[in-house]
């Protein structure tokens, strides 16, 4: 069962992983919060996970309320009593949220239950919340959900994979395992300069600095620059841009309030056949080709 629900500057996206298992995505592109509910009952575990602006759940006729921040995560499950969900999503905020049933997720870890503090025999009954992190291995799924553009027919199954991933980081016992293989990430200070990076191209993805330009306004060296951004965002500072600079121009086509010329000069390139041979690279089709899509009719 796949819902989408689009809203005046966002959308609301349910997909069903399994019986008993859904992913929840929720966008809000406005510049008002949007407030968002859908009922849950004692049986199921939520895992929220912001992924940019912040946002926040209201509980017992909004007395009481959990912040979510970007790059937070939040885990809610309370056997005793219902907890729906009311969501207030902030301007230019993203959320995704896994709702599992214990049951469901009991199957999944049966043999792991001793270090899952809210599976053991003592907690079983009680309730159970932990906020966290998004670590750099989540972000990366996370956006890929966020950012699916794959066919209609693969959604299904890239959600379900894609899903169980994000549990399986979520509860990976090796807390500390990205800093084992990252000697980088050791330092909070570095991570935070890289992610002032991504930021920066992100906001000139028109005109975007050279990698020694970037690496001076950050105060990182271009070496260390180069390394983190490959540990943490999984791939080089212009790859990384290519990607979002397709997807941005995606969505504007999507918007249908922009040409083709249009476009490509907001994502950066001077001259229409460079913008439509990149977006050919990553989208395997033209910009044109890609509307007419958009129009045909679909089963």
């Amino acid at each position: 069962m796949d819902k989408e629900k689009n809203t005046a500057g966002g959308f609301v996206d349910e997909t069903k992983i399994d019986d008993g298992f859904f992913i929840l995505k929720f966008q809000n592109e406005e510049n008002e919060p949007q407030k968002i509910t859908r009922e849950i009952d004692s049986s199921y575990i939520q895992f929220h996970f912001c992924i940019k602006g912040k946002s926040k759940f209201l509980f017992n006729n909004s007395s009481y309320e959990l912040p979510l921040n970007e790059e937070h995560s939040l885990l809610l499950y309370n056997p005793q009593r219902d907890l729906p969900l009311n969501l207030e999503l902030q301007p230019k905020s993203w959320v995704i949220s896994l709702v599992i049933s214990i049951k469901k997720f009991h199957s999944l870890f049966s043999q792991e239950a001793s270090y899952i503090p809210f599976l053991s025999d003592g907690n079983r009954d009680k309730k159970y919340y932990k906020d966290g992190d998004i670590s750099p291995s989540m972000a990366i799924a996370l956006n890929q959900v966020m950012n699916f553009n794959l066919m209609a027919s693969v959604k299904a199954l890239y959600f379900k994979a894609k899903a169980y991933e994000l549990l399986s980081l979520y509860f990976n016992r090796a807390e500390d395992a990205n800093v084992e293989q990252c000697p980088f990430l050791v330092d909070e200070v570095n991570v935070l300069k890289i992610r002032k990076a991504k930021d920066l191209v992100i906001s000139r993805m028109a005109e975007p600095p050279s990698l020694q330009e970037l690496s001076n306004e950050i105060g990182l060296s271009l070496k260390k620059l180069k390394e983190g951004f490959k540990q943490i965002y999984g791939d080089s500072v212009y790859s990384f841009l290519f990607d979002y600079k397709m997807e941005f121009a995606r969505k504007l086509l999507d918007s249908g309030e922009y040409n083709v010329n249009e476009v490509g000069l907001k994502v950066g390139y001077s001259t229409a056949s460079h913008f439509i041979a990149a977006f050919k690279k990553k989208f395997g089709t033209t910009p044109k080709k890609y509307i007419m899509s958009l129009s045909l009719p679909t089963n």
